[in-house]
């Protein structure tokens, strides 16, 4: 898969090594062959970072029209009007079928090329307002992590630019692949992109002391048991109302949604790395029936839980990204 990574003066070199570091790394875990990150930038020539650093190995733009996953790592902070060429070069690299994505304000001239008008965009929380006014016809929605429609991604900041490309890479390789790469870069495994930007304490697999934390570590462990909101409250000790706010806090998620997405998660698991029937892999998971699983696998992730087998399974032909 070709992945084009567009670069400008004063660049902040974390944003521009988000992209590269991720699908760089892919190649080198062996998962997945062809996977080629290049940078380029409108004139082509060496690029100076925000830190001073200068970038001598600097594609120019005709590069961009034979990527498969188009990438706008971030924007110059003062959000100067997005050059008539780059919206046609995003234009038509959609129109061609790759994938657009911009990282946090690199939502801004994935924007400006009208591909979102009408759908929903994210961007980093100080800009959300100021993406809202330059382009109205467009939902910027200020408090979502990342948001995909397949054909175009936008996510928030810093961080959250590893999120969306490791999202990249697990509906692309599956979630064993992409649990090895998060293991490879010491990051966490899966944040769902509706998750809050912004939270006043660490994200599940952080190790925190605290009741919430014990019943979170114990609800992992017993995911094929029947669960309720009240009955994790009771175990850690709270009310309801209290052990939702900090659950909510640690994790960036209401408990009710971040259970579902960790039952399907590990269903997903299963899916890739054993022969198990579904109705089995429901029970395990902690569904009340099969049909309850097929309907929330794919209202999640728009597939049914065999295609995605028969996509995924470490011993099926997995579907070239070439």
């Amino acid at each position: 898969m070709k992945i084009t990574v567009h670069a400008f003066e004063t660049i902040p070199m974390f944003h521009l090594s988000v992209p590269l570091l991720v699908f760089s790394e892919v190649g080198q875990l062996g998962t997945a062959q062809g996977w080629q990150a290049q940078v380029w930038s409108l004139h082509g020539r060496p690029v100076r970072t925000a830190e001073g650093v200068v970038l001598g190995d600097i594609h120019g733009p005709e590069i961009a029209d034979h990527a498969d996953l188009l990438i706008f790592p971030s924007w110059p902070a003062d959000l100067p009007a997005v050059d008539a060429e780059i919206t046609r070069i995003i234009q038509r690299a959609h129109e061609r079928g790759a994938v657009i994505v911009g990282l946090c304000l690199g939502a801004f001239p994935v924007a400006a090329s009208g591909i979102t008008d009408g759908r929903s965009v994210v961007t980093h929380w100080g800009a959300a307002d100021q993406l809202d006014q330059a382009y109205p016809r467009v939902r910027v929605e200020p408090e979502a992590l990342y948001i995909d429609h397949g054909d175009v991604l936008t996510s928030a900041g810093t961080a959250s630019g590893l999120d969306a490309c490791l999202h990249l890479v697990r509906e692309r390789l599956g979630s064993r692949a992409a649990a090895m790469l998060a293991r490879r870069l010491v990051i966490a495994p899966h944040r769902e992109g509706d998750q809050a930007q912004y939270i006043d304490r660490p994200l599940r697999g952080e190790p925190v002391p605290g009741p919430v934390n014990e019943v979170i570590d114990w609800i992992l462990e017993n995911l094929d048991q029947p669960m309720t909101v009240a009955a994790m409250a009771e175990r850690a000790h709270m009310s309801q109302r209290n052990f939702t706010r900090v659950f909510t806090q640690i994790t960036g998620t209401t408990p009710g949604k971040w259970l579902t997405q960790n039952r399907l998660n590990h269903a997903r698991t299963l899916l890739e790395s054993t022969r198990d029937s579904i109705a089995d892999i429901a029970r395990a998971c902690g569904f009340a029936s099969p049909v309850t699983f097929r309907q929330n696998f794919t209202a999640a992730y728009s597939t049914t839980p065999t295609s995605y087998r028969q996509r995924f399974h470490e011993n099926e032909p997995h579907r070239a990204y070439k």
